[in-house]
């Protein structure tokens, strides 16, 4: 298989129709090979704007959902990035792509250790690999300009709102069926301002199964 033209149609069928117009994010995820962080058996089918299982059970998001939420992010070689879920590591990769620093959370450590191997490989250096709960309150001195949250919640984590910088942004799809909408909430002082950025269904940061209407959801 052309990987190289797959992910070009991936980059001009699916992500820009779908308003990722940002220049930064369009080169990053026509840089990075998706194929490296699926299961041999799902290589051929890497590109397809489709949620794939991962080795633990869970789900990496549809690349379009991924590019779109990180667009939202604005992110400057300088920020120190936050993500919750590293999960496959490919969102992992697009964000070390933009940002200066990230410290991604996980809470499988063998999928964090598969992931920390791809990414490896592909030579990020700017990565920080915790083992944990990327929410829990023992990292609450930890302050950071980007929060990525790599699955859906059932309602905004209000605690990881106060680990912004002032400036700071955070992007989080948040709801139940039979719609979610992924949100992007800047801090400005001690207010935080939000507005929608579009709306899905996706699974959730810790699910084993795609919820039971996405097949059908229309974007």
């Amino acid at each position: 298989m052309d990987f190289e033209q797959a992910r070009f149609n991936m980059v001009e069928q699916q992500i820009r129709p779908w308003n990722v117009l940002d220049f930064d994010v369009l080169d990053a995820v026509a840089d990075i090979p998706r194929e490296a962080f699926v299961m041999d058996a799902q290589r051929g089918y890497a590109y397809s704007d489709l949620p794939l299982v991962l080795p633990n059970g869970g789900y990496m998001l549809e690349p379009k959902i991924v590019a779109r939420m990180i667009q939202g992010l604005a992110l400057k070689k300088t920020d120190n990035v936050l993500e919750v879920g590293t999960g496959s590591g490919y969102a992992t990769a697009i964000l070390a792509s933009l940002a200066g620093q990230v410290q991604t959370f996980d809470t499988d450590s063998t999928q964090l250790h598969t992931a920390k191997a791809v990414l490896d490989r592909l030579d990020f250096h700017n990565i920080r690999y915790e083992h944990g709960d990327g929410f829990a309150e023992c990292h609450s001195h930890d302050r950071y300009d980007a929060v990525y949250i790599g699955g859906g919640l059932p309602a905004v984590p209000e605690n990881l709102k106060a680990r912004l910088n002032d400036g700071g942004r955070m992007v989080v799809i948040a709801g139940k069926a039979p719609v979610q909408h992924c949100l992007l909430i800047t801090r400005q002082g001690d207010e935080f301002a939000q507005t929608v950025l579009f709306d899905t269904l996706v699974t959730g940061l810790d699910a084993k199964s795609v919820p039971a209407q996405s097949a059908k959801f229309k974007f």
